[in-house]
């Protein structure tokens, strides 16, 4: 069936087929993912290079994430509105505005602009994700899902590679340069075989000639600016302490506004006179089996697996007193590069598997064995050969089966009326967990001793069993037909 109302399944699966489509959209994901990846390991490089502090080059990585999270929730649903085609193009042509003033920045000032107007096409994995699901069978999306989720951990471990190399041989501009020749290509090739789609149809609240309903924009600016809050609030807790007024003052602001946006779901602060625009998720849905299990087992999987990964692995493995003395280049071959090549071979696989044997089950299974390898990791940690294996282990059962299945299950379970919701919501979920994440064990894990290394492993075990728990209480997706 197809997500979006008003357009039937022939109409919406019309134009080119999966092998002209999929590349294209691949591409377009990749132009994304590059700003995250190939950037980071040339933050130093670029401080040094602009004359700036360290500090002012790490904002705008910040801001960069940040504002992905939030376009995402936000683009996600104004996609069912204009079009799925319109807002992707728009969001990849801002994109490539903000790297050309990459390219070209002349201080740290001009890059954070950048660097913002690059986070602003956060929504270009949601938005694939529902291209995908419009256009492909159950069984084809499936696939195509593990494949384009295996970008979002990074291009097989390359990407990063070569943007070290790239930021060392030539300069950081040339990183920039590269991501805007990828992005105008897929901006080029998606314009050309992007199917044309409709906005989704007005129910009975909205416009009886038929036309798109209005954007929730109150609630989508009151979401916004508490996924701001929140996020915020979480990195000053992490490095200012949790017991500031600043840090106070952020997250309860978070709640505040979390709070007016359930308040303007709910309809309460509608303006008498004018049509009710349709909300950005209806607190029916909200408060369903098939939303916020699902969002809560994305925050505690990320809080607890996304953590252990990239930062207390990390650590141990560079730690020169008690861990393994690796340098930063040693430490990524042989512990982030695997997992995310790993990652791009089982991911397509768990797409492939998700459709046949269902969503939850391999879910489950993922969380179940991300759970195993951390312990095993958690039992041995000066053991560093065991260590890695475990890591690699997470490439096929957190990078493959459960982040294909978590944003697979956010297409899936999106409510008909709003396809575009719940993959925001959900999307915007990952950057929260990896703040809370690394918040949680920064205490544990920059102690610096071989305890703390493995008390920041065991929490991260106990938080992925929490996530294996409350997916247990996801509502199964409806079968689906084969066309």
């Amino acid at each position: 069936m197809s997500l979006l109302r008003g357009t039937a399944p022939e109409a919406v699966r019309q134009g080119p087929g999966p092998g002209r489509l999929l590349p294209a959209l691949l591409l377009g994901v990749i132009a994304f993912q590059l700003n995250a990846s190939m950037v980071t390991p040339a933050l130093p490089h670029i401080a040094g290079s602009l004359a700036a502090p360290l500090s002012q080059i790490a904002l705008s990585q910040t801001l960069f994430f940040l504002i992905g999270g939030v376009a995402g929730v936000v683009l996600s649903r104004l996609g069912d509105h204009l079009g799925r085609r319109r807002v992707l193009l728009g969001s990849l042509a801002v994109m490539c505005v903000g790297t050309v003033l990459a390219v070209c920045a002349p201080n740290a000032a001009v890059l954070i602009a950048g660097r913002i107007l690059q986070g602003a096409s956060g929504a270009t994995f949601q938005l694939t994700y529902l291209v995908l699901r419009d256009t492909l069978s159950p069984q084809r999306f499936g696939t195509a899902m593990g494949l384009t989720t295996a970008i979002n951990g990074g291009v097989g471990g390359v990407d990063g590679f070569l943007g070290g190399l790239l930021a060392d041989r030539l300069g950081f501009r040339w990183i920039f340069a590269v991501i805007l020749v990828v992005g105008l290509a897929a901006i080029a090739l998606l314009h050309r075989v992007l199917p044309a789609d409709a906005p989704e149809a007005a129910d009975a609240d909205g416009d009886e000639a038929g036309r798109p309903g209005r954007m929730d924009w109150w609630g989508a600016s009151a979401l916004s600016g508490a996924l701001i809050c929140v996020n915020l609030g979480i990195g000053e807790g992490s490095s200012g302490g949790w017991g500031s007024g600043r840090t106070a003052a952020l997250l309860g602001a978070g709640v505040l506004l979390l709070a007016v946006f359930w308040q303007v779901e709910k309809g309460r602060f509608r303006r008498s006179g004018r049509p009710a625009a349709e909300p950005l998720i209806a607190v029916a849905h909200l408060k369903s089996r098939q939303v916020w299990p699902l969002v809560a087992t994305t925050l505690l999987t990320l809080t607890g697996v996304f953590a252990a990964m990239n930062f207390t692995v990390v650590l141990l493995s560079q730690d020169t007193g008690v861990g393994y003395g690796m340098t930063a280049t040693l430490s990524s071959l042989l512990l982030l590069t695997p997992a995310a090549a790993i990652g791009l071979g089982a991911a397509p696989l768990a797409g492939w598997l998700a459709p046949r044997r269902g969503w939850l089950p391999v879910l489950r299974t993922g969380l179940l064995c991300c759970a195993l390898a951390l312990a095993v990791a958690a039992v041995l940690p000066g053991e560093r050969w065991v260590v890695i294996g475990a890591f690699c282990a997470l490439g096929i059962f957190y990078n493959g089966l459960t982040m294909t299945t978590l944003n697979g299950l956010g297409v899936v379970l999106s409510p008909k009326e709003s396809p575009g919701a719940l993959p925001g919501l959900n999307g915007a979920c990952f950057g929260i967990g990896a703040s809370v994440g690394i918040a949680v064990v920064g205490p544990l894990a920059g102690a610096g001793t071989l305890g703390g290394y493995r008390a920041a492993l065991w929490v991260a075990v106990g938080i992925a069993l929490l996530a294996l728990l409350t997916s247990l209480l996801i509502a199964a997706p409806e079968r689906e037909a084969t066309p």
